[in-house]
């Protein structure tokens, strides 16, 4: 079996440029995706502290539709369903990279709101207390007091989300998105062999989320742990409730 491996294929398809432009292009559209994403994910996370109930009511309902839907299903939706619905979708415009785009933010934007909603719970109340004694508004203390301290939790399993997205990117290829699956099966399928371009695929892959593990690890390091006295001791953080993947 293994003598019908092509070497010749699988290094050509490595260093291919329609490999490097579609790994180049999944780190695009997950460095886009995310930053949308931890936007929309701040305020659906500010929604479910409201004293309004209708307010609750939305951002519940919007973890719930986007938590509990395929991510495929819904960037077919985005794709060839909205273009239906909505006729200012169907123009030159509405692209394969910016369908991805909208699906990838929308569905991240909801795993984001619960790692953020998880941050502004870890920080003390008798901060918020503190700042009001100072005379500090509500939007104040949010900004200089409650966001500070929610950052440092939250980065960490930010940073994991950002691999679990740049994997979702191959999800588009099903939207003729040009990443690095699409440029797999286009190369499989012209030369009738599929173990040489999937292969190359995999690899670059590893490769992409090894780095992003090896950043991801020293953001950990770097935000649960301060220096003192000259030796670097543990701070104890409240731990962020792990975010379930299953539907996605």
């Amino acid at each position: 079996m293994l003598a019908s491996f092509d070497s010749h294929l699988f290094w050509a398809a490595l260093s291919s440029g329609p490999y490097w432009r579609g790994a180049l292009l999944a780190l695009e559209l997950t460095a886009a995706s995310l930053a949308a994403a931890i936007i929309i994910g701040f305020f659906v996370a500010l929604g479910n502290f409201s004293q309004r109930r209708w307010v609750r009511a939305v951002a519940w309902t919007y973890n719930w539709l986007f938590r509990a839907t395929p991510t495929l299903l819904q960037l077919f939706i985005i794709w060839y369903a909205l273009p239906q619905l909505w006729p200012a979708f169907s123009g030159s415009w509405f692209t394969p990279f910016m369908a991805a785009w909208i699906a990838l933010s929308l569905n991240e934007g909801a795993y984001m709101s619960e790692i953020i909603r998880a941050g502004l719970l870890s920080v003390d109340p008798g901060q918020e207390l503190a700042g009001r004694a100072l005379g500090m508004k509500r939007r104040q203390i949010l900004r200089r007091v409650v966001v500070p301290q929610a950052v440092r939790i939250a980065i960490p399993p930010t940073g994991n989300e950002f691999i679990t997205l740049l994997k979702l990117t191959s999800l588009a290829y099903i939207i003729s998105l040009h990443e690095i699956l699409t440029s797999a099966q286009e190369l499989a399928v012209v030369k009738f062999q599929y173990p040489e371009p999937l292969l190359a695929a995999l690899l670059y892959y590893l490769a992409i989320v090894s780095v992003l593990m090896i950043l991801q690890s020293r953001l950990e390091r770097r935000f649960t742990w301060t220096s003192g006295r000259g030796r670097r001791r543990p701070v104890q953080a409240p731990a962020v409730p792990a975010v379930a993947h299953d539907a996605r």
